[in-house]
């Protein structure tokens, strides 16, 4: 692609805004539906944020880093951002569909690109019941929680609970337990990437949960179920070199 019609959006950082007016005055912007690009200026919670307001737009989202860690960012370097973006290497993702249901009747989806978790709301561990693709696997597991990870997402909040990192191609999902204490020696289990897995709470009145999409919360849960959702396949692009499979790779050898 010689000619590219770049949509630039920004996170509330100031210097993602003054990054965001650098860009603008030296390549120009235009609506995200008119772009051949969408360029997110910002940290990781700022990308996912962009993935999930266009992720039916069909758009490539080539990210800036103002944050913290950036690991679904491109470095500031901005000298050469056209020809960085025409050459950039692309990572295709899918998100994941939760269907919360809660302990007063309501029925609440949400879109997850990194993970869907449950957490327990008070001091009381929380106790679930998992079920893949109709099949009880586990009767009765007692942690803090337990969320389901796509590839993209095990690099983060999986990995701080000590699961698996996956390849971004890997036909698979990662279920992670967070602080587990019986059983004490179950440490998670990779499920192919089309199960369905269904995590129902026990006493939810007594050990309430609360069950997340990356950062929607839907409060008081009863039962999660969590899917990919296929129909929906998000571009993000890389410098050359910097591919999200290489940084996965390194992330794995610490460095």
């Amino acid at each position: 692609m010689t000619h590219q019609n770049l949509a630039f959006l920004a996170g509330d950082r100031p210097e993602a805004a003054g990054l965001l007016n650098e860009l603008v005055t030296r390549y120009g912007s235009c609506p995200p539906n008119e772009a051949d690009v969408i360029v997110a200026i910002g940290g990781d919670g700022f990308m996912l944020e962009t993935l999930r307001s266009h992720m039916s737009d069909d758009k490539p989202v080539y990210g800036i880093n103002c944050g913290t860690v950036g690991f679904l960012m491109n470095t500031q370097d901005i000298a050469g951002l056209a020809e960085k973006i025409a050459e950039a290497e692309a990572a295709v993702i899918h998100p994941l569909t939760m269907t919360a249901k809660t302990i007063d009747g309501r029925t609440e989806t949400a879109k997850a690109i990194n993970e869907i978790s449950l957490f327990r709301q008070t001091r009381q561990s929380a106790r679930v019941k998992i079920i893949v693709n109709g099949k009880v696997r586990m009767e009765s597991l007692i942690c803090d929680g337990v969320l389901l990870s796509t590839p993209a997402g095990s690099t983060a909040y999986n990995l701080s609970a000590h699961g698996p990192i996956l390849p971004i191609n890997a036909q698979l999902l990662a279920l992670t337990p967070i602080s587990a204490f019986r059983p004490r020696r179950w440490r998670g289990a990779l499920v192919p990437h089309d199960a369905v897995v269904t995590i129902e709470t026990e006493n939810p009145e007594h050990r309430p949960v609360s069950a997340v999409a990356d950062n929607y919360e839907v409060r008081d849960a009863v039962s999660v179920t969590a899917e990919e959702d296929r129909s929906i396949a998000m571009k993000l692009l890389f410098d050359r070199g910097q591919s999200l499979d290489e940084r996965i790779l390194r992330e794995q050898f610490d460095y």
